[in-house]
This record gives C-alpha cells, structure tokens and sequence, in this order.
C-alpha cells in the first residue's frame, strides 16, 4: 500500500511539531512538564505510562516513556463546534521519554494542524483562529521548558 501523500514533503511546521531535551530525570521531567502545561492554560485531564503498562503485559522491556493529556476546554468546546469529529484525535499529547540517564525528550505535534491536513476540520477563519491560538500556547509551552 503506498500512502496519498509522500510524508518526507510535508514541513514538520505544517503539522505542528515541536520538541526539545531537558536535562534532568523522567519523574522531574513528567513533573516539569505538567506545570509548565498547567502555567500556560491547558489542564491535563489524561495521563499514563505506555512503557509501564507494555513492561507489565508483555514483558517489553521499554525505557521510561509517558505521555500528558493536555487540554484547554475553552478551545476544545470551540473545535468541538467545528468538527465532532475532532474528539477523534483529543487529546494534544505531550510525550516524554527518556533518551539517556537524565536526558528527556519532549515531543508534540498540533492535532488542530494535523486535522486540518486530513480535511477533518475546514480550513477556513475560525479554525485558523483555533490553530494560532493552540498554537501560541504550544510555543508559550517549548519556550518555558527550553528556558528550564
């Protein structure tokens, strides 16, 4: 099966990726990270470990890896007007995960982009408006961590 689009073409800008390394340990990271999301207006309603749940149910043997739910309701209920279909891809996720001892990657891509390359949403003025303003605090987000 080959894929409608060739993924190497698409700018990682265009679907809103974002990540960096902080120095510190995965518990401190998973914490840092919340309160950083918190600071800048997303709530995080959802939260796990795939690694612990993979070590325990099929002895995976992964390294420390967790991912945040995060959430701003204000813009989730707008999206939600947009596109139903939109609780499909909720909700944005923040990853960490260990690359080393004491060296953590923060990984995110904008699923209001990514729905917005899929067709799930128009592209149009009011989602546009929702992409800046996630947008704004997902950067707001990277400048506080890369400032740690």
């Amino acid at each position: 099966m080959s894929l409608p689009i060739d993924p190497s073409q698409i700018d990682p800008a265009d679907y809103g990726e974002h990540q960096t390394v902080l120095e510190m340990d995965h518990d401190e990271a998973i914490e840092h990270v919340r309160e950083v999301c918190l600071d800048v207006g997303f709530g995080v309603p959802v939260e796990f470990s795939p690694s612990e749940l993979l070590n325990e149910k099929v002895d995976a043997d992964r390294d420390p890896y967790y991912v945040l739910g995060a959430c701003n309701p204000a813009v989730a209920d707008r999206v939600l007007d947009v596109s139903k279909e939109m609780g499909g891809l909720f909700p944005c996720n923040m990853v960490i995960w260990e690359e080393a001892p004491g060296q953590q990657r923060v990984y995110h891509v904008s699923i209001m982009k990514i729905a917005r390359l899929l067709g799930i949403v128009p592209d149009d003025d009011e989602m546009q408006a929702i992409v800046d303003d996630t947008g704004e605090m997902v950067a707001e987000t990277f400048e506080r961590l890369e400032a740690a």
